[in-house]
Formats: C-alpha cells, structure tokens, sequence
C-alpha cells in the first residue's frame, strides 16, 4: 500500500523536503511603461524601470522554502519561508508581540478641548456622533473605561437602581407582543465587543455578560467550587448536534486573562468536562453515580472512570455499540479571546469571559434513506492514520513521533542554533512545538504513553493534562497571543484502536495572519522555525 503522507519516519525522524528554486521565466509583455514613482530627499527620481525587463528572466537564488509534511496528514502541510525564519534565527527570543498600546478617545477630546476651547457639551455628544464602524473599532481597541462606559450606554439601556452616577445594576428588558422578555440591546455587535473587552469595569461586565442568565436561558447543570468558582451550562438549541456544555467561570471568579487563571480555575473548568463525559457514558452502561446534586470529587471521579472501563466486560451493563444513537466520542474544545473588526468580520468567536466547551458524538445516525450514517469526529482520523502507518511501516505512529520529537535536527540544519522542540513536559505528558505549525505558534499537548480518550485518563495523567494546558495558554498569551484556538484529538471509547495516544492542539491567530488561499488548500505559510519558537516559549517559562 502507499505509505501516508506524514513527516515522521518510522526510524524516528521528521523528514523535511527543501525548496531551492532556480528558473527561468519566458517574457511575453508587449509594452515598457516607464514612469516616475517619486524622489528621493535630494529630488533624484525614483523610476519603475526594474519592474519592465528585456527578454527572458532568470532567477538565480530565490528564497529556500522548507516544506513538512503534518505529522498528521489530514491536517496538510508547513511551509517555512527561510529568509522570514532566519531573521528570527539570529534572536529567537524576539519572538513575541508587543503588548496592547494604551487608547483613550476620551483623553484625545479633552486635550483637544483644552487645545481648541470646545465646550464640554460638544464633547460629551461626539461618542454617540461617531458613525458605527468608528464605535466598533473604539469598543475593540479601547483601554479607557470612559469611553467603554460611554459606548456601553449607546449598546443598551441599563437600570440604575442606586442613581445614575454610579455604576449600573442590570440591563433594561422589554415584552414583545407574544409576552417574551428580551433585554433593550440597542446595537449586538457593539454589546459583545464591550462585554468581551477586559478594560470594560467590572460593574459593567457584570450586568451585561457575566450574571448568570443574562446570556439566555440555558440551565447551569453543574459548578466547580474547589478554591473557584465554574459554572457549567447546557446548549440544547447548539451548533452540535444533541447539543453540549459550556464551562465558564463565574462572575464573582472575574477572568478575561489567560494569565489570571489559576491552577485551581482550571483543574475546575476541567473537572466539569470529565464528569460531564464519565457520567453520560455511565448512564449509557447502566453504570451507578456515586451522587447526583452536587459535584464528585477527585476521587469518586476516578471511582466512577475505573467501574466505567469494566462495565463492557460484564454482562450486567449495556454494551456501547447497541441501541441508536449511542454516544461513543468526545468533544473538546476552547475558543480563547475575542477579535471583531470594524468591518463587521468577527475574527475569533466570544471568550464570554473564559469558558470550554465539550460534548459527545455518535456513533452513528439515520441517513435520508434510513440506512447507518457514520458521523465525524476528528480523533477518527487519527485513528484511520496511525492503521495505514502501521500497515505501511510495520512501525507504531506514536512511538516513531515521540523518538522524531526526541530527535529532532533544526528544519534549517543549523548546529549552533536550538533544536529541542519540548517546551515542557512530566512523566505523563509533554507539551512541544510541532514540526510542521498549522499556525506559525502552534502548541501540542500529548500523553507520553497510549491514551486513546479521557476514560483511559487516570487522576494523574487528567492532572498532567490540566496543567499543561494550562501552561500552554499562558505561555501562548505571555508572548502576545490574544486570540487561541484549542481543539483535542481524541478516540473512540469502543475502537479496537488502542495505540492511539491524546492530543491537543493550541493554534493562535495572529495579526497580519488570515485565513487565505494557502490554508484552504491546506497549506500552512511559516516565517519562523518551530525551533526557534520552542526556544521562546521556554524561555517565557524560565521567567
């Protein structure tokens, strides 16, 4: 058979294909249209001749692009544009963006008061005056809670049940004519770039995003009160079929920062995942919960994990691959920061503080005509993968991925430069900058020893995976990242698959980084060396 596309040797190695383009190119314009493009300081002139060439063109020593192949082949491949990466070869520890700059309108129109001798009145009517993708851009780029303040009075209508000058204790709410009430929101899009914008005050945040109900009417079915404070709600009406759960810290535990999690925060946010996934695949098995009304703890958690791995083999239990539909996967997922521009494109979905959200997946459904329909689970690929890379090599994937890992030689071959692509790790787990980044900071998070799902995911290895996660984040903000993507790779609780090991991939947005041509067709654009980036992360740990 032929062997999967993949940059992981089953020696051990990645294996990097290396572009150095020489050629020539035929000239078929008609015309030279020669022109002045400007001058220089000292009235010389500045012509486009180099753009109209004579004859052929030949190009002697264009950029080397090196391009890898994903460890994984569903997800494409990387291609590192070298003289973009070798600038940031010469200082890896410049990889990083610089910090949010300060923006005040309100201070910009009160010098320009002072400046220009405006009355005040004048002053105070030019928020609301400002056409609408000017209020958006401010509400996004904003760090001056008075002009928050003064753009949230323009999103909605607020109750001031302690007097107008101070902070507000609700929004208004209305009656349609069907009798539903429906908060007084004057402007959506300006309401969710406020409510997601960590400058906006507290007091704000809380009437318009962070009180529990105030974002619908989904019921909280769950909450982690461990030294935090997590609330889990249920999406039945969801974008996922059979809906799913969303874990978001409370309003009184206020987090719009990765780093102001705390370990406590997110060992909480996660605990409501495991349980939520342990408990639903009991119920399926027949299996008893240890409560009910309140939360389980560590150690029921694990009690309840341990009688669910033996459920299958007792004839006591129902088996999983009985009765439609029957729930068979995981969904986990993590939309961190928020980014709308003034043009209306979202750029990254609503933090609504910090939540993750998870859900199950069947096994299968009814298609149009009755018959079974296979339905999608990214983790199913991985585990169609590492069969044909073990059918191909007569080699185990994740043992070839963790060697190459430990192996690894710089993609640019450089001996003086760093190679280690580990940023951290534990027994359990490691946390690296894959060889080839669908995004140019791409992190994964992976268990060191087979772990197809988080049922095979003991306290310890669960613990390994919450810190690293966590350590992810941090890291991924502390060097810029506002916007991350998380998304885990997981298996199926009955495939005969058993090799496969967790994962999880942070793939931040960047600026001057959208999604284009190239990424459709799954090709992944780099300026920077996985190396090197490694390197940067590491060194934000050592601070």
């Amino acid at each position: 058979m032929k062997a999967p596309r993949t940059c992981v040797s089953p020696q051990g190695r990645f294996v990097v294909g290396i572009h150095a383009p020489e050629f020539t190119v035929d000239n078929f314009r008609h015309k030279t249209i020669k022109d002045m493009l400007g001058r220089l300081p000292d009235g010389g002139p500045v012509e486009n001749s180099t753009n109209f060439p004579q004859g052929q063109i030949r190009t002697d020593a264009a950029d080397r692009i090196y391009e890898i192949a994903n460890a994984f082949p569903f997800r494409g491949s990387t291609f590192i544009n070298s003289a973009w990466a070798d600038r940031k070869a010469e200082r890896p520890d410049t990889i990083k963006l610089p910090p949010r700059p300060d923006c005040s309108f309100t201070t910009c129109l009160e010098q320009w008061q002072k400046d220009k001798g405006v009355p005040q009145a004048s002053v105070t009517e030019l928020p609301a005056r400002l056409p609408r993708p000017l209020k958006l851009a401010l509400a996004q780029a904003s760090t001056d809670p008075a002009d928050l303040c003064a753009l949230a009075g323009l999103a909605c209508d607020f109750v001031y049940d302690k007097g107008e000058d101070q902070p507000p204790t609700g929004v208004a709410f209305e009656k349609n004519d069907q009798g539903r009430i429906f908060p007084v929101i004057h402007d959506h899009d300006l309401y969710d770039v406020l409510g997601n914008n960590p400058a906006l005050p507290d007091a704000y945040k809380e009437v318009m995003v962070l009180k529990p109900g105030i974002q619908g009417n989904s019921p909280i079915v769950g909450e982690s009160l461990d030294n935090t404070h997590v609330f889990e709600y249920m999406r039945a009406n969801s974008y996922i079929p059979w809906g799913h759960y969303a874990d978001n810290m409370a309003n009184d535990r206020i987090r719009y920062r990765a780093n102001d999690l705390t370990p406590s925060d997110m060992t909480g946010i996660r605990h409501l995942y495991y349980q939520r996934i342990y408990v639903r695949v009991a119920r399926m098995l027949g299996v008893t919960l240890p409560a009910t009304g309140r939360s389980l703890s560590s150690d029921e958690l694990e009690s309840l994990r341990m009688k669910i791995t033996e459920a299958p083999a007792s004839a006591d239990h129902s088996p999983l691959d009985k009765d439609a539909p029957v729930f068979t996967g995981a969904l986990w997922g993590w939309n961190f920061g928020f980014g709308f521009a003034q043009s209306g494109h979202r750029l990254h979905a609503s933090h609504q503080m910090i939540h993750q959200q998870n859900a199950m997946i069947p096994e299968r459904v009814p298609d149009s005509d009755g018959k079974p329909y296979a339905c999608f689970a990214c983790g199913d690929l991985v585990a169609d993968f590492i069969q044909d890379y073990k059918a191909a090599h007569n080699a185990d994937f994740f043992t070839a991925f963790i060697k190459a890992i430990r192996n690894n030689r710089r993609t640019d071959m450089n001996p003086d430069g760093p190679n280690d692509l580990v940023v951290w790790e534990n027994d359990k787990v490691m946390l690296f900058a894959p060889k080839a980044q669908v995004s140019e900071w791409e992190l994964m998070l992976m268990t060191k020893a087979p772990c197809p799902h988080v049922l095979c995911a003991d306290t310890a290895t669960r613990n390994a995976l919450d810190t690293g996660i966590h350590i992810a984040i941090q890291t991924l903000e502390t060097l810029g990242a506002q916007m991350v993507t998380s998304v885990e790779f997981s298996g199926r609780f009955n495939s005969p698959v058993t090799g496969q090991h967790l994962v999880y991939s942070f793939v931040p947005r960047l600026p001057y980084a959208p999604g284009t041509f190239s990424e459709a067709q799954m090709r992944f654009i780099g300026g920077c060396y996985p190396e090197d980036f490694s390197f940067a992360c590491r060194k934000v740990l050592s601070l």
